[in-house]
């Protein structure tokens, strides 16, 4: 088994040099340095993978989002299970889902930091559109599984989240709220439309930002004089890296998890590093949170869990694996 996904990775590759070769040969070209030239053909040749797996995200969303919604809406003590479960698949709206169930008291405080500490985000995507770099999917996905199912539980024990909502809080609808993910994205009642239109504008939206980050961690590189020396730049192997990247992961905005993906890839940063900005990354979640949620200071408790959190696993991660 691992054979044949071996060859079929080397067989996509080869295939997508093949494809790009001649837009290489174009750049190639252009008076451009080789650092620049490198970022933008990288940047191109993650296209199809991109777009098609931003299609499958759509087609899986389409006809399981509200499935998803719903169990995540009734799944009582197994909240948090159910949550960093749903969430480690990678979509864009469930952290916004989650917080909208939260506003309206419908699951407890630690399924929702469960749902934050497991969205992958743009990373598994960025992570896919290089076949070669596949294999760092599961460690990532299984530590924050991990993380969000632990920290959910202990929270919820904690803060005696446990107790069951009145009915009519249950009989309250979330389709009055609909709320809005990335690229102008329906969350809640995806359209037929989106199947096609929202990988689109989202492939192209998450080429630019990999197009510029890229440039910028390649400038780095050519300053370093190698990738090996790229991590002096971010504190290599010390423990004040994870701090960092938490707290940039709390920015809602995709470019900070294609950043932080990115520069994961490079080896500018290690595995506690990663891990702790991911974590931290709940993307457009954290807007929904304060904007709808009431008291503000429920709100900054929750985000100081999730960057507590973040950190401490982080540097959990970063102290095991240096």
């Amino acid at each position: 088994m691992q054979t044949l996904i071996i060859k079929t990775v080397a067989a996509l590759n080869s295939f997508n040099e093949w494809l790009f070769s001649p837009l290489d040969s174009f750049i190639d070209k252009i008076p451009l340095a080789h650092w620049v030239a490198d970022a933008i053909k990288d940047s191109f040749h993650m296209l199809p993978f991109l777009f098609f797996i931003f299609v499958v995200i759509e087609i899986i969303e389409y006809f399981y989002s509200n499935k998803m919604t719903q169990l995540a809406k009734y799944s009582s003590k197994a909240g948090p299970i159910v949550g960093s479960l749903a969430a480690s698949f990678p979509q864009c709206g469930f952290s916004v889902i989650a917080s909208t169930l939260y506003t309206k008291r419908l699951i407890t405080k630690g399924t929702l930091i469960a749902v934050f500490l497991s969205t992958s985000d743009e990373a598994i995507p960025v992570i896919m559109s290089e076949p070669s770099k596949m294999y760092l999917i599961v460690p990532i996905l299984i530590a924050k599984i991990f993380i969000g199912i632990s920290a959910g539980y202990l929270i919820d024990f904690l803060l005696d989240q446990f107790k069951k909502d009145d009915d009519a809080a249950l009989n309250q609808s979330i389709d009055e709220d609909i709320e809005e993910g990335c690229c102008k994205h329906h969350v809640h009642k995806p359209r037929k439309r989106d199947l096609l239109l929202h990988p689109l504008e989202h492939t192209l939206n998450v080429f630019l930002f990999i197009v510029l980050i890229t440039i910028g961690l390649n400038y780095l590189v050519h300053r370093a004089g190698g990738e090996e020396n790229l991590g002096q730049y971010f504190l290599h192997n010390s423990i004040l890296q994870p701090v960092i990247t938490a707290i940039a992961g709390l920015i809602p905005n995709c470019a900070i998890s294609i950043a932080i993906t990115l520069m994961y890839i490079k080896g500018a940063i290690g595995f506690g590093a990663v891990i702790s900005g991911l974590c931290s990354s709940a993307g457009l979640g954290l807007l929904i949170l304060l904007k709808k949620n009431s008291p503000f200071k429920d709100s900054l408790k929750i985000i100081l869990i999730l960057l507590f959190v973040s950190i401490f696993w982080g540097i959990i991660f970063q102290s095991l694996y240096n």
